[in-house]
């Protein structure tokens, strides 16, 4: 019994489609504010000549304020036109930053609509229960890799920048434009090496999120035999499984019918295929039927196949209501199926079509 409790079995589809509706998804901060970070660095870099015609706008305004008497009302405007003038150029930029974090949520887990997580509960306030998250086995380890993370970074950084100032030496000696362009070099080779750090750093990160979310998610040996038994005894599920058993059926009845020797009808409601191997089979056997739009596919894939199509109301509708699919036609209709057979195999003789 303590097998079955044990929680070693992996989640079923439905128990992440559960957690997924209640907000519970493996998200990693660190990728999101990677792909962030990404897209901020290339909007800016994007949106650089936009930002910099504001900033000589800004900056041809301030100069023809120059020598107007201070009022109230010319503060208020200088105050006004500077704030028009920073929106103008920090919305584009946060709009793409803020777009570039719903995408990265997205490729993590996909779209999720869900309002559950913002629903007020009791449990949110309850100070014992927020003391003991707040020394929990999760933060720590949540803490252990904050740390780890900062500490890794640092003495990248340390190392890198320790090999800059050993060239200081020489840099000195040189003119100013010389020197920006290794302050230049230096900046963006460091803003590389951090980048590619960062990306390490979150694809450990997801890795180890999604490790620990489908670790949390496990299910005992019980609790999945619990789930089958409540999704057999749902009525949605139960309808959903018969369709794909009548599709499955369909399909592969469909694929039989060019075995057949002939297709009774009635001749448009009805249409039974009918197979008779005589070294297999004492007895002719129901391969498809099928009415209206079914009736109408079946002798549409018997005209392909060259099969020849007979009507016989009567016997057509006698064949659909007392035989299944993959049955032998009972001894009542032998005479009607023989003489029907005896009539396909002389057209054959003949040369007959369809």
């Amino acid at each position: 019994m303590a097998d079955d409790t044990e929680k070693t079995e992996e989640p079923t589809p439905k128990k992440i489609e559960d957690a997924k509706k209640e907000g519970n998804v493996p998200k990693s901060q660190d990728v999101s504010s990677f792909v962030t970070l990404i897209v901020a660095i290339g909007a800016t870099f994007a949106l650089i000549g936009f930002i910099n015609t504001r900033v000589q706008k800004l900056y041809i305004y301030y100069h023809q304020m120059m020598g107007v008497e201070l009022t109230k009302s010319t503060i208020f405007d200088i105050a006004v036109t500077t704030l028009k003038e920073m929106l103008f150029m920090v919305i584009p930029l946060a709009t793409v930053v803020a777009i570039s974090g719903v995408i990265a949520a997205v490729l993590q887990f996909g779209f999720i609509f869900t309002t559950k997580p913002l629903a007020p509960k009791l449990s949110k306030i309850d100070p014992i229960k927020g003391f003991g998250k707040l020394f929990s086995m999760k933060k720590l380890i949540e803490g252990i890799k904050i740390t780890a993370k900062v500490a890794f970074v640092f003495i990248i950084a340390f190392y890198f920048l320790i090999g800059f100032s050993d060239e200081l030496k020489s840099v000195i000696h040189l003119d100013i434009h010389a020197q920006m362009a290794w302050l230049k070099e230096k900046i963006i080779l460091l803003a590389a090496v951090m980048l590619i750090l960062f990306f390490v750093l979150a694809l450990i990160d997801l890795l180890i999120v999604r490790f620990q979310y489908f670790k949390d998610l496990r299910m005992s040996k019980q609790e999945i035999k619990d789930e089958y038994k409540q999704m057999e005894g749902d009525p949605q599920v139960k309808a959903r499984i018969k369709k794909i058993q009548m599709e499955m059926a369909q399909k592969r009845m469909m694929q039989n019918i060019p075995e057949a020797d002939v297709i009774i009808t009635n001749p448009t409601h009805y249409a039974v295929a009918l197979r008779y191997d005589k070294t297999k089979e004492s007895t002719p056997r129901v391969i498809a039927k099928g009415v209206d739009h079914l009736a109408l596919k079946i002798k549409e894939i018997g005209r392909e196949h060259m099969i020849q199509i007979v009507e016989n109301p009567p016997l057509a509708r006698e064949l659909y209501k007392s035989c299944e699919i993959d049955s032998l036609i009972p001894e009542t209709l032998y005479k009607a199926v023989a003489e029907v057979l005896a009539f396909v195999y002389q057209a054959k003789k003949r040369g007959g079509g369809l």
